[in-house]
C-alpha cells in the first residue's frame, strides 16, 4: 500500500507544496525580466542563469512528492520512498557542472581583462543609466527568495526532505548573490571593470557549493549509507541514538540503519524477539519525530554477509 504520514507531517508536505508553487511562480516572473536587463554584466549573466537553476529543486520535489504516493508494484515492490533523492542526483549534478562552468567563465574574464558596458535606456521620456533598472531586478530577485526560504527551512525538518532543505538553503542565502551581483553592477558604473566578474566569480562559488552539498546528501542515501543529518553530511543524531537503543536491547548483535527517502529502515543481526516490536515506543527521539521509524527487520546471525 501507498506510504500515509501522521497528520502534522501530511500538513507539512501539503504546505511545502504551496511553498514550492508560489516558488515556481515567482521564478516565472524573475527569469523574463533578468533577461531583459542582463546586458554585458558577467554578474548578472550568472545570477540569470541561477535563478533559471532555481526551477529545478521545487520541481523535483513536486514530482517526487507525487510518486512516493504510488502503490508498490512488481517492478517496484519496495515502492517509491527513494525517488526524490533519485531526482535531486540529477538537479545536484546540474549545479554542479553550471557552477563549474560559471567559475570558468568569471575567471576566463578576468584573465582577459573584459570590460563590460552599462549603458542607459530611455523610460518616461528620460535616459536613465540600465544599473538601476539591474538593480531593481536583482533585488525583485532577491527579497522573496529570502523569505520563502526561511518559510522552508522549519518544513524541511518537519518532514524531514533532503530536496526542500537544499532548495530552502539555497534561497536563504541568496541576499548574498544579489549582493554580490549589486556590488559588481556599480563597479561597472565607477569603472571598475573587474569587480563584474569577480562578483560573478563568488556567485558561482555559491552555486557550485549547493551542487556539491547535494551530490554529497543525495548519493549517501542511494548507496545506502546511515541516515544523515539535514544541514551537512554527518550522521543523524536521531540515527545514532536509534543505533544505540537497539544495540542495547539486541546484545552483541550488528545493527544496520539505511534512509529511504523520509523514512529510516533498520536491520539487526540477531534472532528475532518473541514479540512484536512497537516501532514508535522503540523510537529513542523526539516523539513527534517517531513516524521516521519505518521497519526493523531481523537477519539470522549465519545469513549474515
Amino acid at each position: 500500500m501507498s506510504r500515509h504520514f501522521p497528520p502534522h507531517v501530511e500538513e507539512g508536505i501539503a504546505r511545502a507544496r504551496k511553498l514550492e508553487y508560489w516558488t515556481l511562480a515567482w521564478l516565472v516572473t524573475v527569469v523574463p525580466l533578468m533577461a531583459l536587463v542582463v546586458g554585458s554584466s558577467q554578474a548578472m549573466k550568472t545570477v540569470w542563469i541561477e535563478d533559471m537553476l532555481g526551477f529545478i529543486p521545487p520541481i523535483v520535489f513536486l514530482v517526487s512528492a507525487r510518486l512516493e504516493r504510488k502503490e508498490p508494484t512488481d517492478a517496484f515492490p519496495f515502492g517509491f520512498d527513494r525517488v526524490n533523492s533519485a531526482a535531486f542526483v540529477v538537479s545536484a549534478v546540474a549545479l554542479t557542472l553550471m557552477g563549474l562552468y560559471l567559475l570558468f567563465e568569471a575567471v576566463m574574464t578576468l584573465a582577459k581583462a573584459e570590460h563590460p558596458t552599462v549603458g542607459t535606456i530611455r523610460l518616461f521620456g528620460r535616459d536613465v543609466w540600465m544599473g538601476w533598472p539591474m538593480i531593481a531586478v536583482l533585488l525583485w530577485s532577491t527579497i522573496p527568495s529570502m523569505i520563502l526560504g526561511r518559510l522552508k527551512l522549519p518544513l524541511a525538518r518537519t518532514i524531514n526532505d533532503k530536496v526542500l532543505h537544499t532548495d530552502a538553503d539555497m534561497q536563504k542565502a541568496d541576499w548574498m548573490t544579489g549582493l554580490a551581483a549589486i556590488v559588481g553592477v556599480i563597479g561597472i558604473g565607477f569603472g571598475l571593470w573587474w569587480a563584474d566578474a569577480a562578483a560573478a566569480g563568488l556567485i558561482s562559488f555559491g552555486i557550485l557549493h549547493d551542487g556539491i552539498g547535494g551530490l554529497r546528501a543525495s548519493t549517501a542515501e542511494l548507496v545506502d549509507g546511515a541516515p544523515r543529518k539535514l544541514e551537512k553530511d554527518e550522521i543523524a543524531d536521531e540515527a545514532q541514538l536509534l543505533k544505540d537503543e537497539l544495540e542495547r536491547l539486541f546484545p552483541g548483535a550488528r545493527v544496520r540503519l539505511r534512509e529511504t527517502g523520509r523514512v529510516i529502515r533498520a536491520q539487526v543481526t540477531a534472532r528475532p524477539p518473541d514479540l512484536p516490536l512497537d516501532l514508535e515506543t522503540l523510537w529513542p527521539g523526539e516523539r513527534d519525530r517517531a513516524w521516521r521509524l519505518a521497519q526493523v527487520s531481523f537477519v539470522p546471525p549465519q545469513d549474515d554477509r
